[in-house]
């Protein structure tokens, strides 16, 4: 079945980057989030992120102007899922929560409705044990900043049908995205490589043997990543970051082990760019160096 209709559930910085790339990809975007702040918010970061394609050439004004028209705001998960073809879960890295939106999903959404999530590690399988229909549950791992990540890591749980795969696939085509397909495994494909690679440069770090800035710069420069680690982790937020590799220690083994320093940091509420302080300070937005 054709999808015409995207709810996006949460509009903090995945879901409305979420909302953005559907929009842009000519889907009518309906926008859930309890919180009426976080709605302006995140209809006002769309607008900029548009009128930033358009000055760079990514995207015509008339369509960016149609990409916001396509924007619908609601405030309950019943209202996002009353229209919509396909919803996406980006609330925060919690099962628990997670749960409780598949719960109402199996409630409220149509009975054809895919059902996914912007887990970065958690079970799919889990989730989809909250509905009467595993086969349209799947992961759906977008990556921060959506405007500018090309990747879509889709996950497939045990039942998930080959049916609901197209559909992602389909999807994620008009976003402007490449997708990989996964088996449901902890991590994943990226965040299990992420978790590994960032862990190491805490361990480093905690050692001595470099600064946070020359760690950066030698994994960008001589491994060719677009960031680096301690980049990296301050915009993904070093409590997500500590969340994964908590649920990679206890599913996967020791290797996955939090690093002090990074539980320190936490503790102190040094959480990245969101608090303005992580690795770095961010009291003008750009890392102090």
């Amino acid at each position: 079945m054709e999808v015409k209709t995207i709810g996006v559930i949460g509009a903090g910085t995945m879901g409305r980057g979420i909302a953005y790339a559907a929009a842009l990809g000519g889907y009518h975007t309906i926008l859930e989030d309890v919180m009426p702040e976080n709605l302006a918010n995140g209809r006002a970061w769309i607008k900029r992120a548009l009128e930033e394609g358009v000055s760079r050439g990514k995207a015509l004004p008339e369509d960016a102007a149609a990409a916001l028209a396509r924007i619908e705001t609601v405030s309950t998960v019943e209202a996002a899922c009353r229209e919509a073809d396909f919803l996406i879960e980006a609330v925060p890295e919690e099962m628990e929560l997670k749960l409780e939106l598949y719960t109402l999903f199996d409630k409220f959404a149509r009975p054809y409705a895919v059902l996914a999530s912007n887990t970065s590690s958690l079970s799919i399988a889990e989730m989809a044990e909250m509905t009467y229909r595993p086969e349209l549950c799947v992961g759906m791992h977008f990556f921060n900043p959506v405007p500018k990540m090309r990747l879509i890591e889709v996950v497939r749980a045990p039942k998930t049908s080959d049916a609901t795969i197209s559909r992602c696939r389909e999807v994620g085509a008009r976003m402007g995205k490449e997708v990989v397909v996964v088996k449901e495994s902890p991590g994943f494909i990226t965040s299990r490589v992420n978790a590994l690679i960032g862990n190491e440069a805490f361990a480093m770090l905690e050692a001595g043997l470099a600064s946070p800035e020359d760690i950066d710069k030698a994994v960008k420069l001589g491994l060719n990543h677009p960031m680096g680690p301690f980049e990296m982790v301050d915009l993904v937020g070093l409590d997500v970051r500590l969340r994964i590799l908590e649920y990679l220690h206890e599913t996967l083994g020791d290797k996955y082990r939090p690093n002090p320093l990074l539980k320190k940091l936490v503790a102190e509420g040094r959480l990245g760019r969101k608090t303005g302080r992580g690795v770095y300070e961010y009291g003008d937005h750009s890392p102090s160096r």
